[in-house]
């Protein structure tokens, strides 16, 4: 079923290398996968699918087992990480009458958390898109999110990003790239469809400096969760050529930031 696309939508469409004829926005979000995508290959991914874990992310999941991960109560909270995403992103912060007209992609966008906190930061003219496969989280970031907020959402793979080069302003991945098969190939899509000068800021998983790398390799073989090194994610920024990288560190995630050359 396809529907007429309007406002944040139809900016959306306009981004894609390959418009589809008769996009489906049955569902209220743009479906580029529709009944045929594969099934999560991995537990962890699975677990993101299900249709009770979309109900409590964002009131029990993401600021209890986030927090924890991040030093609660001595890292930041899940206010303070959205600034934190805002600033580092070059957004401004929700109120302020100087917000830029960026045009943003939250990359495996969940429920959109994420994505409504980083709209809060740009101006009447700027478009978040959230992108997600998973049709579970879509359907309650679509219900959760202002129909007049500049936000739309896409199903798509979050690794073989469907966007043309460098079209946006900024990227920001939290909480998903060590749930990816290959994060070093979703890393280089965020890569591509980010503009020179653009800023790219990633959350995710941080593996204590006791854990041993066989536990964690069979962590990642059983569950598909990967547990990255305080260096992995840094030097992977420095090899594709960005600069400005910002590096914070909490006891089991971390936070990089780098602005693409």
């Amino acid at each position: 079923m396809s529907t007429t696309l309007r406002g944040p939508a139809d900016r959306a469409l306009k981004l894609l290398r390959e418009p589809p004829d008769e996009p489906d926005v049955s569902a209220g979000y743009l479906d580029l996968l529709g009944a045929s995508a594969k099934k999560s290959p991995s537990l962890a991914q699975s677990v993101m699918e299900s249709t009770f874990l979309p109900r409590i992310y964002e009131k029990v999941w993401r600021p209890v087992g986030f927090n924890l991960a991040k030093g609660w109560p001595f890292g930041p909270d899940t206010a303070e990480e959205h600034a934190m995403a805002r600033d580092w992103l070059g957004l401004s912060h929700p109120g302020y009458a100087a917000r830029p007209p960026a045009t943003v992609l939250d990359v495996a966008c969940g429920p959109g958390n994420v994505t409504r906190a980083l709209a809060a930061g740009i101006g009447a003219t700027g478009l978040v898109v959230g992108l997600d496969a998973s049709e579970t989280m879509l359907t309650r970031a679509v219900a959760d999110t202002d129909p007049g907020a500049p936000v739309t959402y896409v199903r798509s793979d979050a690794v073989d990003l469907p966007f043309r080069d460098g079209v946006f302003d900024a990227v920001c991945c939290f909480g998903a790239l060590y749930l990816f098969d290959d994060p070093w190939a979703a890393l280089d899509g965020m890569t591509r469809v980010l503009r020179p000068g653009g800023k790219l800021v990633i959350l995710t998983s941080r593996r204590p400096l006791a854990a041993p790398r066989l536990g964690t390799e069979l962590l990642r073989r059983a569950t598909g969760f990967t547990a990255f090194g305080d260096r992995e994610i840094t030097r992977a920024l420095s090899d594709r050529g960005y600069t400005a990288i910002r590096h914070r560190r909490y006891p089991l995630m971390q936070v990089a930031a780098a602005d693409r050359p």
